[in-house]
């Protein structure tokens, strides 16, 4: 079985358990992760990100295999669920630059 059907058929919970692994060095019941089983549990979860998650995260890996990353303003859009601030001209003096509304 390759790594593509291993991921095919994973469940969430999987998903979270090697997530964890790979994060913090131990299983979810404490026991410690050897380093061969760390790296395993890195590759699948990152494969099982890209297959099955549409990741939200400011670093992520895409459905193509590709790191995604969002920039500042993409990941405050999506937070407050706010367009991105628009400048609007002022009217007083010709002198004065434009002003952000809504900071």
């Amino acid at each position: 079985m390759n790594i593509l059907q291993v991921v095919e058929n994973m469940s969430h919970d999987m998903y979270l358990r090697l997530k964890h692994a790979a994060e913090t060095g131990k299983w979810p019941e404490g026991t410690p992760v050897d380093p061969a089983q760390r790296d395993s549990a890195l590759q699948l979860s990152m494969a099982y990100q890209a297959k099955h998650l549409n990741s939200s995260e400011m670093l992520s890996i895409g459905s193509d295999g590709n790191i995604v990353q969002k920039t500042k303003r993409q990941l405050k859009e999506e937070f407050t669920g706010q367009e991105p601030d628009t400048i609007t001209p002022c009217n007083k003096n010709e002198n004065d630059i434009a002003r952000f509304k809504d900071i």
